[in-house]
């Protein structure tokens, strides 16, 4: 890949990587790191890189690149999360991308990341099997147990509006 070419998929896949990372790590400031070293990785081997698989690479690099940094917080201690959501709950939404938000949170972190990839990003079920590295089978369970999920979850419309 040339460096113009490096530019152009800088173009056009930043903000996709980056709404990818930002909805399942919910940290605006994690999620742009997250970006930036997925961006630095893909520049390193950039010779190596086929400009037509770069967004397949960039996006596999960027979810494995999250999950290190997700492993890494874990062994660092931290304020519990869910200390801090009981005295933050509030009970009133104020739009539906505030409860797809939520439900989407409560997802297991494998089921967000093929949810997302899915539906936010478009990419086919054996495209995200190589992002993610599940099986193609496992990939479309995971997407269906988070469809179920989600549905039981928001019900039906009526009840939200």
């Amino acid at each position: 890949m040339t460096t113009a070419q490096y530019n152009q998929c800088v173009d056009m896949y930043s903000d996709g990587v980056y709404r990818f990372i930002l909805k399942n790590i919910r940290d605006e400031d994690r999620a742009r790191d997250v970006v930036q070293d997925s961006f630095e990785k893909m520049w390193i081997k950039v010779n190596e890189i086929n400009f037509e698989k770069a967004r397949s690479y960039l996006f596999t690099t960027a979810y494995h690149t999250m999950i290190d940094a997700i492993r890494k917080e874990k062994n660092q201690t931290q304020v519990d999360d869910a200390v801090i959501n009981n005295h933050s709950c509030r009970h009133e939404y104020s739009g539906l991308k505030e409860i797809l938000d939520e439900a989407l949170s409560r997802l297991t972190p494998d089921q967000r990341s093929v949810v997302m990839l899915r539906d936010y990003e478009g990419y086919s079920y054996q495209e995200i099997g190589e992002i993610t590295g599940l099986s193609e089978s496992q990939v479309k369970v995971y997407i269906y147990r988070a469809r179920v999920f989600l549905k039981n979850y928001i019900g039906s419309m009526d009840a939200v509006l």
